[in-house]
């Protein structure tokens, strides 16, 4: 059953990398590189990566399906009876550093994990999300990320979104910053209940969900004009997605741990950024409302 479940899951996670590479590609004008790599202690993946686009400066859409004889200590810390145990992680993982300032950055992760121990049934749990990080906000921007997220949800349960984004709006915060990362989305990891299929269901709607939710606010955005001051307020809030993913994020951690391909676990860094010492912005600007509005957790769904 092990081996059913993994191929199923991977077959899906592959066409979901294409599918979202080609949606990708036709708002920018131009394709990913493709980079195939192979981990030596077993497994590999896909690396599709663009850079320098017309409207992306960076973008990576990332397959990979490793596995190894002992699991990690990021993996093992809750689950310390895993210890030992034989793994396989597989996942899709993208992280999107548009060149407009006024076009938000945008993550996703879909991912599966298997651990297996002889004589005992199989471990498995999925995990996953999206979320968008703007520079300048736009509140139907917000409510159309957030009704997408809802709708993905709705046929597994009223509960799902809300209980979803709460967990995203708690993981996507800089503890040592007191401040979230952006607007939220959906997260979720430790996925089991209610059995293989609906769990599978499950991710794949969310991974579904993420070019849904993310290409039209492109389309709207990356036309807007900006100049200098916008773009220097964007490079100072791309450190912030650095502190995040060197300090806090589990996959990140995890791939680093297990002796992942270092350029693929990277590549969710952005090409410049920069930061400035106790940087304030002026009253009454739009780069104050980032902080005053857009990122305080709240609910973007209409009443």
């Amino acid at each position: 059953m092990a081996t059913q479940h993994t191929e199923q899951v991977k077959a899906f996670l592959l066409n979901l990398q294409d599918r979202i590479c080609a949606g990708l590609s036709a708002i920018d004008g131009n394709v990913f590189a493709t980079d195939e790599w192979q981990r030596p202690e077993g497994g590999g993946g896909r690396a599709r990566i663009l850079e320098n686009g017309a409207v992306f400066e960076k973008g990576g859409v990332m397959f990979s399906h490793v596995m190894g004889d002992t699991l990690p200590p990021s993996a093992t810390a809750s689950r310390p009876e895993l210890a030992g145990a034989k793994w396989q992680a597989m996942g899709v993982s993208l992280v999107i550093h548009p060149r407009n300032p006024y076009v938000p950055t945008s993550h996703a992760n879909v991912r599966f994990f298997i651990a297996e121990r002889p004589g005992a049934e199989p471990v498995w749990w999925f995990g996953g999300g999206f979320d968008l990080t703007p520079f300048y906000g736009f509140d139907d921007d917000c409510r159309h990320w957030h009704q997408t997220a809802a709708d993905a949800l709705a046929p597994f349960g009223s509960e799902l979104y809300p209980a979803y984004k709460k967990w995203c709006d708690e993981y996507f915060f800089l503890k040592h910053r007191n401040e979230p990362r952006g607007i939220g989305g959906l997260f979720f990891d430790d996925l089991h209940e209610g059995g293989f299929e609906r769990c599978f269901g499950i991710m794949q709607a969310v991974g579904n969900g993420y070019l849904q939710a993310y290409a039209p606010i492109v389309e709207k955005r990356k036309d807007t004009p900006y100049g200098e001051r916008e773009r220097e307020f964007q490079l100072y809030r791309r450190g912030r997605y650095v502190e995040f993913n060197l300090v806090f994020d589990r996959g990140t951690l995890f791939g680093l741990q297990s002796g992942g391909r270092t350029e693929s676990i990277l590549v969710s860094l952005p090409p410049l950024c920069g930061w400035k010492y106790a940087y304030t912005p002026q009253p009454g600007t739009p780069e104050a409302r980032l902080y005053e509005h857009y990122l305080k957790p709240q609910d973007w769904l209409p009443a």
